[in-house]
């Protein structure tokens, strides 16, 4: 569990761009960040893993004040966190196996022999049991954020971070992206926040949903409450594009 107490963000030039955020994400549930480009949900998520300082506030994980903490005690709560990028930012030359191996070799107190067999244990979670010996440029974009995937749970994390894991991706590639980090949140009992402006991953997977608008937390729920909101600004971004908009009068 994380969560945020009154969280805030101003920058050297005075801009204010989180006001307040106060939320919980809880474990084992898929919790999405959403908002439009500006709304400040990058910032947050960036404050969440120690990239910015918050100006206020406080991240607890499980307690643990992440803004008050020491570099070394900051360094050890890193080893809980596992990351997905925006791209999947893999290592050309590396295999996908070393790929995965690689937070193991930097972390782990295993042997060489444990650490491979962690790394193919992941690949093989993630549907990629033959692609260790390949090279990232070798295989399709879906293929390479299934490999993020499988490095981001080598150190068994607590807490999974994923930014936009369904960028570039066609439709049903971002569905089983989508499916895949459900289903591992769910196993592993993980602490997951995803930031995303996908639509159809809010409807999909959204088991915690909060909407950030112009840096407040303006809306939270779940994906099936998001139809029934009343919400102006949540129903201006959701409803955008023409599908929703059909749904909503559907449901209505």
């Amino acid at each position: 569990m994380i969560e945020l107490v009154d969280v805030r963000k101003t920058f050297d030039d005075e801009k204010v761009v989180l006001k307040g955020i106060s939320t919980v994400f809880e474990s084992g549930k898929t919790n999405l960040i959403i908002g439009q480009s500006g709304s400040g949900k990058t910032v947050l998520m960036k404050c969440i893993v120690g990239l910015f300082e918050p100006t206020g506030g406080k991240i607890l994980y499980h307690d643990r004040d992440f803004v008050s903490m020491t570099k070394s005690e900051r360094m050890l709560l890193r080893r809980e966190m596992g990351m997905i990028f925006q791209s999947a930012a893999l290592f050309d030359s590396l295999s996908v196996l070393e790929n995965v191996m690689f937070p193991l070799d930097m972390f782990s107190g295993e042997n060489y022999k444990e650490r491979r067999r962690r790394a193919q244990f992941c690949l093989d979670r993630v549907n990629l049991s033959d692609s260790g010996a390949k090279f990232p440029g070798e295989i399709s974009g879906g293929m390479q954020k299934r490999v993020a995937i499988a490095r981001a749970i080598a150190l068994n994390p607590k807490y999974l971070f994923c930014d936009e894991p369904n960028s570039g991706l066609d439709p049903k590639t971002s569905l089983v992206i989508d499916e895949l980090i459900h289903s591992i949140t769910r196993e592993f009992g993980t602490t997951t926040i995803i930031n995303t402006h996908d639509m159809n991953s809010v409807m999909g997977i959204g088991e915690h949903i909060i909407y950030i608008y112009e840096g407040r937390k303006e809306w939270e729920g779940t994906k099936d409450q998001v139809m029934d909101s009343d919400n102006e600004k949540l129903n201006s971004f959701i409803f955008a594009s023409d599908l929703f908009r059909k749904v909503k009068a559907a449901n209505s």
